[in-house]
């Protein structure tokens, strides 16, 4: 496999998506939305002495149930990327050409997933930045300490790659299948986003708990998960069907 055309489509892919205003949005807003809003409603409820959320959960329970927040935009900020990557090709009839060169489909897969991985994690990255950031200017005069950084934040980040990967992996398999982008990208975030937003409400009702232990287990079951769906994905690209039934 060589690396340096994986990488080629990879950065077609960069600067198609830079023209793209939705693939903008997704990757600056929802992290940006994270990154802010969630420190905000923590100085809200710190304001707030009656506050239920703080009076359940205390300060450090709050921002640790926040923290999952890194798990769902892994998810779904993936799907807007990794399924455009295929069927907006395939519309645009750029899909084409690119599958008749003599690159293996090993290549163009992994140009995809290289594409469809590093914008949305440096997304996540930058925003628990600055989540964490503000995270600590609003709780430091009340904990008296600074919270973050800490192995729990670290757990998740550690975590977030991995279901990045299995959102994009899950896209490149429905991307294959439809010809619409629209129905791509909700049938992706549908698929993606909804497990981890399940984890989410389990979360809330206590029935798991994000303990660093925990997320560890959860990156080693993603990964496995992640390697099986590589082959599903690969044995789903299936170039002579794109190269002559996709109109």
């Amino acid at each position: 496999m060589d690396l340096q055309s994986a990488w080629a489509i990879a950065a077609k892919d960069f600067k198609i998506f830079k023209r793209k205003s939705q693939v903008i949005y997704i990757t600056i807003v929802f992290p940006l939305i994270i990154g802010i809003a969630l420190p905000l409603i923590t100085q809200y409820a710190l304001n707030n002495a009656k506050n239920r959320l703080v009076g359940g959960l205390g300060i450090t329970g709050l921002m640790d149930a926040f923290s999952i927040f890194f798990l769902v935009g892994a998810a779904i900020i993936p799907t807007a990327i990794a399924s455009y990557s295929l069927v907006g090709e395939k519309v645009q009839k750029s899909l084409e050409p690119l599958l008749a060169t003599p690159m293996t489909d090993g290549e163009i897969l992994l140009g995809k997933t290289i594409s469809g991985l590093v914008v949305p994690l440096a997304a996540i990255y930058a925003s628990s930045a600055i989540y964490m950031s503000l995270m600590d200017l609003v709780t430091h005069s009340k904990l008296g300490y600074l919270y973050y950084p800490n192995w729990h934040i670290g757990a998740i980040l550690l975590v977030a790659p991995f279901i990045c990967l299995l959102s994009v992996e899950l896209n490149i398999i429905i991307s294959s299948r439809l010809n619409d982008v629209r129905s791509a990208q909700q049938t992706g975030m549908l698929l993606s986003g909804f497990p981890f937003i399940i984890l989410y409400l389990a979360t809330e009702f206590g029935l798991f708990t994000l303990t660093d232990t925990n997320l560890i287990i959860l990156a080693g079951v993603i990964l496995a998960i992640d390697v099986v769906v590589f082959f599903v994905s690969r044995a789903a690209f299936q170039r002579e069907e794109i190269l002559t039934k996709w109109k």
